[in-house]
């Protein structure tokens, strides 16, 4: 099985979490600061992560703003108010799943 098809079903509490840190983040700044935390365990492919953006964003819970970096439009993306209350309830249901697979896990 490949690694990251293991978080593929965590690409979103791995999206809003890095953004309940970082504020604001563009895709790429996600997926390389996704690997960099992993020391390069989890690649996030643009083919998972933008429709994934999409639907965040067309569900409320984040929201985008383009800036213009060096004549380039950048699209960043940020947590909205119902984003900030999802990742905190998705944290604490991903804490308590991971304590649940460590405790089957370490038998």
């Amino acid at each position: 099985m490949n690694k990251n098809s293991l978080y593929k079903g965590t690409l979103q509490n791995i999206i809003l979490k890095l953004l309940s840190k970082e504020v604001k983040m563009y895709g790429y700044q996600m997926t390389q600061r996704a690997k960099e935390l992993t020391e390069g365990e989890l690649e996030m492919t643009e083919g998972a992560l933008y429709p994934l953006l999409h639907k965040l964003e067309a569900d409320g819970i984040i929201t985008s703003e383009i800036q213009e970096i060096n004549g380039r439009n950048r699209k960043y993306y940020l947590l909205s108010d119902k984003g900030k209350r999802q990742q905190i309830l998705q944290e604490v249901e991903m804490r308590s799943y991971l304590f649940n697979l460590k405790t089957i896990f370490d038998i």
